[in-house]
Order: C-alpha cells, then structure tokens, then sequence
C-alpha cells in the first residue's frame, strides 16, 4: 500500500495535478530501443503553432495515446513521437495581424526581423500547445519532439526537393494557378473551398472588326474581358464556322482579336461562342497554347487591375466588375444580364475569392508518384484505412491526379532551394547555394507546407541519414491517426513521397476518425459561436471524462456530436468507479501484494466475478486490437458498473462482514487482484484516475502505464459457477421488480417461493441461500421442485425456475392477468423470431454450429418461460 490514502471524494483536479509530472520524470514514456522488446511507432499529426489545440486535436490525440498505452503494457518498446508544423501562410497570417495591431507590416520589417518576430510566435504557441497535451495527459517522447523547420528536417526537406528535381519530377513553369489575393500566394488545389454563390451570367455582343456583325459572348467575370486575346468557336459549328479567322474588335480597348476554332467549345451551352482569356482561366490557357495566343495578365497580386486594364488601374475587380459592367451597358455590347448560381472557389486560409491567375511557379509532376501509390495498394503490404471504405476516397484522388503547385509567395517556411544568376538568368538547384553566391539570387518563395508535413513519418526518424538509429528501428510507422477531412491534404502526400524516398508505406494502418460536432450535429465554428474549449471541459470534469468520452462516442470514420451531458455522464462512472475503489481498498486491511492470495476456497460470485473478467479482458483486448473504442467502452463500462460495482462488491461485503477469516482473506484477494486488472484495462482511456487508485492497491512497480497488460487466465474461468451466478441475480433481479410493481420496499419483509424446475436448480439456489435472503429480505424463503402456486401471488419466471411473492392485500389479480398477458405476448414474440430463425435453411447452413446451438438453447428457454407464464395465468383465472 501507498503511504497516503484515497480521499472521500472524487476530485479530478485534485487526482490530475501533478501526475503528468510524476510520469515525465520517471520516463515512462521515452521509447527504450530495447532490441528484446517489438517497436512499436506512432507519429503525432503536427498541431499547426497558430493557436491552441481545439476538440478534434484532443480527440485525434487520446485515440493515439490509448493505442500507446496498451501497446506499452503489452511490452513493445513504443515510440509516440511528438511534434508541431510551421503551418507557412496560416502561421505568417497571424504574425501579420499582430502587426498591423502595431501599426506594421512585415514589409517595414524586412524579412529577417520578420522571421525573428515568427520564431518568438512559434515558441509561445509551442508552449501553450505542449501545456494542453499535458492537461490531456498523453504519453509522449519529448526527448524525441520535431517541428517541421528544425535543422534535421529543413536537410529532409532539401534532399526531396534537388533529388525530385533532380529527376525531372520538380519543374518550374508559367501556369494558371490558384491565387488568393488576401494572403497574395498560390494555393494548391486542395487549398480551394468551392462554394456555390448567387452570381450573374453577363452577355455581350463583340463586333466583328471589318463591321459586318458582331458574336455574342457570355462571361460570369466581366472584368477579365480586358485581358481576352482571341474568342473561341466550335470548328464543326456551322454557325461561326464562315468566321473563323477574322477579328472582331475588343470593346473598350479597341484591340482587335481572333476567332479561333477549338473542340474544347460546347456548341449547346450559350451561344456556342466563348471570350478566351488565358492569364485569367485555366482552360482558355490551355486553349492559348494550341493556338499560340498572347497572355495579357490584367490584374496586381492583391486582386486590384494592374496598369494592362487601362483607365480601370488601381481598382479593385469587384469594383471594377460593377464599372465595366455599366460601362458595356452604356456602350451598348452587354444587352443582357441573368441570375447564375455558380460555384466559386475561396481560400481555405483567408476566406477570400480565389482567382485564377496567370504565374511562374514550381510544381511537383504527379502522375509517376500517384502510379506507384495506386500500385502499393494492389500488393500486399498495401496501407489498410480503417474504416476500409476510405481507401477508395484516397484512390480516387490519387486516380485523378494534377501537377502538385509547391511554390508559396510567403517569408515563413522552407525557402525554396533554387538560385538564379544574376546576369544569365541560369537556374541552380541544389542542397547548398553556389560558391560564387554574390553573383546568384536565391528564389524568395518557400515551399508548401504539406510539402514538409509530407515527410512527417520518415524527416523526423532521422532520414536522409539511412543509417540513424531511430530510422532503422521505428520505421515504417504502425499506424496514423487523423481526420477524414486531410486524406487529401496529407495521408496521400506522405504515402507518395514515403514509397518515392524510402521504398516503403510509411504506416500499416490509417485510422480514420471523423469531425466533431456540437450536439445538433452542426460543425464547429466561430461564426456560429458553438466552439468548445477542451480545456473548459478538463477543468469541470477532468481529462478522464473528456477523453473517455471522445474515444467511445463514436465508431471509427464516423461524426462525434459533443455534448456536456455525455461527458457528465462520465464523470459519474468516474466517481463510481472511486467510490467502489475506495471500498475495497478500506476493507482490504493492510493487505500486501505478496499477501494476495487466489488458491483459497471460492464463493459462487467469487467464481463469477474472476469469469466475467476473463471474458473482459478477451473482449477489450479483441476490439481495441480492430480499434473499435466505442464498443471497448461498452464492455468496459458494464463490467465495472453492472457486474463489479452492482453486484461483486455487494455480495463481498457477506464474506468481509462475517466471521470466517479464510473467506475473507479470499474475498479481498479477488478485489485486490480484479480491480488491478480493472484498472489496467481502462488506463489507456482513463490513464489519471487508474494511476491514482492503482498506486493505493497492493502492487509490484513504479506505475500502471509500465504494469503488464491483463492476460486471460484459464485457471479463472469458472463456467458451472458463472451460470450459477446468472442464475442468482435473474432471481434477485426479478424479486426486486415486482417489490418495485407492487411498490414494497426492500426494507419490508415478505414471502418468497421459487419453484425449481430441475433438482440441479434447486441446489444451486439453496447453496446460495444466503444471497437470497440479503438481497431479497424475506421474512419465509421456501425453494423445492415440487411447489404448489397460492392463490394471491405476484408471480415471474426465470430459466429454470419460478416465483411466486405471495402478496395478499397488495396486488389485484386483474392486474396481475393483464401483466402476464403482457409477458405472454413478449414470449409468444421471442418464440416467434427465435424458430423463424432456426427453419431459415439458408441460416442453420452458414452460422457457425456454436451460434445455432445457442439460438436452439434460447428456444427452448422461451418455450418454457411461455409455458410457465400460460400455466400461470390460467391457475388466476381459476
């Protein structure tokens, strides 16, 4: 036993203070890189250091941390490797706004002093996101801890780039890209939230330049007509087919442009005639090029109309848009204007309208690294997503590829490893700048950050050195937790460059969790207000509760809905769990871990309680193996609530109260010995308030995170013994519901008759006579096989068995022959359903023989109880 004792009430604060300390300094948590243990690895998703960690961080986290845990108990030698990314323009957008709160900018302070200011930014949100994943109490390896632009993965970083490169799989080239005006950098694809906006559809008439007509054009952004530089017809459409060839002229700028044919056209949508503008839309860029079109780009990096817009400079589109659309109205060219939803593209980051944009970028060609990712998963040592069905998600992407834009027009983040020669505009790519670097200009852009993310797995082991030591031993990875919402932005990202750089899937498994919504199933969001702190949380009801209920309120790739109720409900097991702890620990009277003894003679719930703990570990050890948490949880919250604390610790108080001292001793043995591998079960889940109540049992070691995983024991399975017991509390369960019918307090002696139906059931229940009367309270307990009904009794039938609580003066009989019609009728239904089943050809040829036997067992335990319940109803009927 410890020197201090449990306190009289559950207090989470209290139990939860300072034990994450207690755990760092005995470096439970530090992987050993023992050769004799298994390793077992998981990689952190990096928290972004913008701000501080928000529910879905903690419930991505606590999943890890359970699967650390138990995998730590089980003996691996477990690596959790802690970590946080740089975060590029999320990061630099928030140093901005600081900023500007002083009256600056990043341009007053240059980009070194601007760098500096980032890193004290950095460093404070470490801190912040380092005291959370404390409160939250996970297991990690800070000797080990990364960040995506320390020294060690900035060289990770540059190797991929020069040998991508290298090969011919980077590029640098002029492109229409997806450009946020607000942040002014590209944006990735992925980068770009479509969402469907009530616009207009403008149409227009340009007149041919020799003035024999006009072609009507229609453009949902009339502000880029400036930059137009030809107009496209279908080369089969033989309304346009005479004109293509000739000019028309521009309106506004007078410029005259050309009618070209391209199949890309629909001759059915509109008037088949298209406006090309190939600085402003990546399928007229296209177009551009097949017909060596000019590209006339109209706009500043800010989304102003650059000095090409003519008279329309310095304004910004939108603005600009309403002008040129009175402009054209007045001029007589746009005769029409109609409503038009369509789907505009905005930046994840800043929220403003993306523009497609005309720029020199670097990009990553896609289609060789995708084709080796979608080979993987034909082999066997593919990536298994858990649920199974995200991997066609992931393929689909990967199926339908583009060339990867990884150039950002950012201070903050890994600048990109490219020179260019001052005088001859030669490009130098390569781990360390020239010799000559005074006649050489680095590129001012950085990478994407996924480009970094990307190497997560391998970057922070040590990689490019193949030889490092945690390299070799921890990867590949076990598994990746995280969201369905970034199999795009990051799962795929890590699986490529993982295959292209070290010939292997990065992780076995991707656990995939889904988002967590507030209780009306909404997603969280400051707009609407319904954000939640997980921090607020901890505070009220302790990270057990928090944690226990984020792991078991959902199934894997499926939506939490988060609700204060639930994880109060929680913090009630929690203090379930205390209370019966420090019960048994106040009777165990001083005894020793070297005192448990389990050779001694057993009762029946002594039996069963060592049984249905056999059968628990089984089950959690199963389900958590297959991550199913939720269902853990299930079978971990009945046995402790229902079987251990209900009823085991019930029926030992006989033994603990009584006077027999070898049953005692037995008893607290079992108590002692099912609550340590009670809380050993639930510590991956609940790890503070098991460490507290473990460090108070008789125990061998220094802590529950480094105490041996329950294994099943045989010598403590007991199956005569566990029927016996089921067989009990249908009994005991049965007469305090008709005490709870006929409203008779258990304090209220009255008469019990059970009529066994076999000599068997009638000794099991006179050799646990002595639960019955504690549990029961009758003043007359008479059990034989041959028993006759009286006449005014409230009656149930149990397997094997019947009761009969004579009741006069208690009970009407006319109710009582409509509730056991009530009866009747639910064992006419189970009777119903359990033979439809057993004459289902089709059922008893495919089930297992143990699942057909059990389902005839369930029949003829429902034709009895029917049987019984006709016979009943038929005696008060008389």
């Amino acid at each position: 036993m410890s020197e201090h004792t449990m306190s009289t009430k559950y207090d989470p604060n209290a139990v939860e203070k300072d034990r994450y300390q207690f755990w760092l300094e005995g470096k439970f948590f530090e992987a050993k890189d023992d050769e004799s243990k298994e390793p077992y690895t998981i990689v952190i998703p990096p928290p972004n250091v913008t701000g501080k960690l928000h529910l879905g961080h903690a419930w991505d986290t606590t999943l890890q941390d359970i699967l650390t845990r138990m995998k730590r108990m089980q003996g691996y030698d477990v690596l959790w490797l802690p970590g946080m990314d740089h975060a590029g323009i999320a990061t630099q957008a928030k140093v901005e706004a600081k900023l500007r709160e002083e009256g600056k900018s990043r341009y007053d302070l240059g980009r070194e002093k601007f760098l500096e200011e980032t890193w004290k930014w950095k460093e404070e949100y470490a801190g912040h996101i380092r005291q959370q994943w404390s409160k939250l109490g996970l297991g990690l390896d800070y000797s080990r801890e990364r960040f995506t632009m320390d020294e060690g993965l900035s060289k990770a970083v540059r190797e991929v780039f020069v040998s991508l490169y290298k090969k011919g799989l980077i590029y640098r080239g002029e492109y229409i890209i997806n450009w946020d005006p607000a942040t002014k950098t590209a944006l990735s694809d992925i980068e770009v939230i479509y969402k469907d906006v009530q616009g207009a559809l403008y149409h227009m008439r340009y007149p041919l330049a020799d003035g024999s007509g006009h072609i009507e054009v229609a453009t949902t952004r009339p502000e880029t007509m400036l930059g137009d530089t030809a107009v496209a017809v279908h080369p089969e459409d033989e309304r346009y087919k005479h004109l293509i060839g000739k000019m028309v002229k521009l309106p506004i700028t007078g410029r005259e442009i050309p009618i070209v044919g391209d199949e890309y056209v629909d001759m059915e949508f509109g008037s088949g005639a298209v406006k090309i503008t190939p600085a402003h839309d990546p399928n007229d860029f296209e177009i551009g090029n097949r017909h060596n079109l000019a590209r006339i780009l109209v706009m500043h990096e800010d989304g102003t109309m650059n000095e090409k817009a003519g008279k329309y400079n310095g304004m910004d589109r939108f603005e600009c848009r309403k002008q040129i659309v009175k402009d054209l109205q007045e001029e007589g060219i746009l005769f029409k204007i109609e409503e038009h939803m369509h789907s505009v593209g905005h930046s994840e980051r800043s929220g403003a309208v993306v523009e497609p944009y005309l720029s020199t970028q670097w990009f990553v060609k896609m289609q060789p690294l995708a084709d080796a990712a979608i080979e993987l998963q034909k082999s066997e040592e593919k990536v298994q997503f858990v649920p199974e069905r995200f991997e066609k998600t992931y393929l689909h992407w990967m199926e339908n590829i583009r060339d990867w834009c990884i150039s950002r027009q950012l201070w903050w983040g890994h600048r990109i490893p490219a020179w260019y020669h001052k005088e001859t505009g030669e490009v130098y790519v390569d781990h360390e700048p020239p010799a000559d670097l005074e006649n050489w200009e680095q590129d001012s852009d950085v990478l994407d950050t996924w480009f970094s993310s990307a190497l997560w797995p391998f970057s922070t082991m040590g990689w490019p050195d193949v030889e490092a030591e945690d390299y070799k031993r921890y990867y590949p990875t076990n598994v990746l937790v995280t969201g369905y919402d970034i199999i795009f932005f990051w799962v795929s990202r890590m699986i490529f460059q993982g295959l292209e750089f070290t010939g292997k899937r990065p992780f076995e498994d991707v656990l995939i969790h889904g988002l967590v919504r507030d209780a009306e199933g909404r997603k969280m969001s400051k707009s609407l207000g319904n954000g939640v702190d997980p921090m607020e949380v901890i505070e009220k009801y302790g990270a057990d509760s928090l944690r226990y209920f984020l792991a078991t309120g959902s199934s894997p790739g499926q939506d939490l809905r988060f609700s204060f109720e639930k994880v109060e409900a929680v913090w009630n097991f929690a203090n379930k769990i205390w209370n019966a702890s420090r019960f048994a620990l106040m009777n165990m009277d001083g005894l020793t871990y070297e005192e448990i003894d389990l050779t001694g003679e057993k009762s029946v719930a002594d039996k069963w309680i060592l049984t249905r703990l056999q059968e628990t570990i089984e089950s959690v050890t199963k389900l958590a193996d297959k991550y199913e948490f939720g269902e853990v949880g299930r079978v971990l919250y009945n046995f402790i609530w229902d079987d251990f604390c209900d009823w085991y610790i019930e029926m030992a108080k006989l033994p603990l109260y009584g006077e027999d001292e070898a049953q005692k001793k037995t008893t607290r043995s079992v108590l002692a010995y099912v609550l340590d591998q009670t809380m050993r079960l639930l510590h991956p889940f609940m790890p503070f308030i098991t460490e507290e109540i473990w460090q108070n049992l008789p125990h061998k070691g220094e802590s529950i995170t480094v105490a041996e995983w329950p294994k099943v024991r045989e010598e403590f399975i007991f199956s005569e013994a566990a029927n016996e017991m089921k067989l009990l509390v249908e009994v005991i369960r049965s007469v305090r519901n008709i005490r709870a019918e006929v409203n008779t307090p258990m304090s209220k002696q009255i008469q019990i008759h059970i009529k066994a139906n076999t000599n068997e059931t009638k000794e099991q229940l006179v050799r646990n006579e002595d639960y019955l009367v504690r549990f029961c309270n009758p003043s007359d307990l008479v059990i034989d096989t041959d028993l006759q009904a009286p006449e005014k009794a409230m009656t149930t039938v149990v397997s094997g068995a019947e009761l009969f609580l004579p009741l006069e003066g208690l009970i009407n009989i006319d109710e009582e022959i409509k509730r056991l019609e009530k009866e009747l009728d639910k064992w006419n239904k189970e009777v119903e359903r359990v033979q439809k089943k057993l004459s289902n050809e089709g059922f008893l040829k495919k089930a297992p023989q143990k699942v057909v036997d059990e389902e005839r067992a369930k029949e003829k335990d429902y034709l009895e109880k029917r049987e019984a319940v006709l016979k009943r109803i038929s005696e008060l009927k008389g």
